[in-house]
């Protein structure tokens, strides 16, 4: 079920889960097993409005496929539930809603939403860090703010909140219209327009199949050369390379790298058509917008009403920041899903577990770490 009960002003628990989403759920659930109570021993606290995490926000005519695949929930098979076994033509959006719903209520985890966390920090600053408990500042739905004490903290927010879009010249006089991953909700919208799509991965691959023979014309501009895989799926936990590759930054505090960049795109029945058609050809780069478009390197100007930024996102830990732990680098590090720098706050779902069976994997060592923690070993 999910805790609609207002929150007091005033609260303790052992273990704050920030985010329900893959990760945060994950989590929850090895946590219930170890044997901490939701909605008292442990708080699982979400800012998004309802189940699904960020998929709930994801464009109508996305649907699962081998670019967007969802792993199942640890404890979703004894449910009788299997994502390869959902409507794939329903947007991806509902039937991954749906089944999340249904997981936490099975399971009773009981998170309060919407909770959106504004700052995490200690509750006495002057205490080495993992020498004192913390606190998660919070606001509910109606604006209500609450203050939380917890022996630990798990952060999941992911990164849906935080798309990066990268600032070219010209970005500030273009007269047409701008937006981001985020804020794509359907083709429709550019009917009869000329479009610019910006990104390499999945998601502006997407745009540009949609856009096509909806939009007058399209024009595909990545910052690298899209790597093509041979494979029809995308199995991210066999790319070794680009998993380790997130681990190294992790450690290293590094602002993480995009995990597609070092996977390739599969390429599926849709995507080679698109391909063979031409739709999905892509150009370096530009050099600058101005107000009617954006100028190549060579020189060329292409007309734009549009631009859409799919240039990826960046794990949002805006509300870590009172904690000091970003490094120079930009940031955090984590070993095996736990800050270094911070013992009582662990990172789920980020840099090695960004994948959705990695975030599953990850869950249950988080968990048992976290119940180490309260244990003093």
């Amino acid at each position: 079920m999910t805790d609609d009960a207002p929150p007091p002003a005033e609260q303790h628990a052992q273990v704050v889960v920030i985010g329900a989403g893959q990760a945060g759920l994950s989590v929850g659930y090895h946590l219930r097993r170890l044997g901490l109570e939701p909605g008292s021993d442990l708080l699982l606290l979400d800012r998004a409005p309802s189940t699904g995490g960020a998929w709930q926000f994801r464009w109508e005519a996305l649907r699962l496929g081998a670019a967007h695949r969802v792993h199942d929930l640890p404890g979703m098979n004894a449910m009788g539930l299997r994502f390869d076994d959902a409507d794939r033509a329903r947007p991806a959006r509902d039937v991954v809603g749906e089944y999340y719903r249904r997981f936490e209520q099975h399971y009773d985890l009981r998170v309060r939403r919407p909770v959106a966390v504004s700052s995490v920090s200690r509750i006495d600053e002057h205490a080495a860090p993992g020498a004192s408990a913390l606190c998660v500042a919070t606001r509910s739905g109606d604006g209500r703010p609450s203050r939380i004490s917890a022996e630990v903290v798990v952060n999941a927010s992911g990164t849906w909140g935080t798309p990066f879009v990268p600032w070219y010249p010209g970005r500030d006089v273009f007269r047409g219209r701008q937006v981001d991953t985020t804020e794509y909700r359907s083709a429709a919208e550019f009917a009869g327009q000329d479009v610019v799509v910006v990104g390499g991965g999945t998601s502006a691959i997407g745009f540009l199949l949609e856009l096509d023979g909806v939009a007058a014309r399209t024009r595909w501009f990545t910052r690298r050369p899209v790597v093509w895989s041979d494979s029809s799926a995308l199995d991210v936990e066999s790319a070794v390379a680009a998993v380790d590759e997130q681990d190294r930054a992790a450690r290293a505090g590094e602002t993480l790298p995009s995990i597609v960049s070092g996977t390739g795109v599969p390429v599926s029945r849709r995507i080679r058509a698109g391909i063979d058609r031409g739709v999905l050809r892509e150009s370096p780069m530009f050099a600058r917008l101005d107000e009617t478009g954006v100028v190549t390197a060579e020189g060329e100007h292409v007309h734009a009403d549009a631009v859409v930024w799919a240039t990826g996102f960046r794990a949002d830990l805006r509300h870590l920041a009172p904690l000091h732990l970003r490094t120079s680098a930009g940031g955090i590090v984590v070993e095996d899903g736990r800050s270094v720098d911070e013992p009582r706050l662990f990172l789920a779902g980020y840099g090695p577990q960004a994948s959705t069976i990695g975030a599953n994997r990850a869950g249950r060592r988080i968990a048992r770490q976290v119940t180490d923690v309260l244990a003093g070993r």
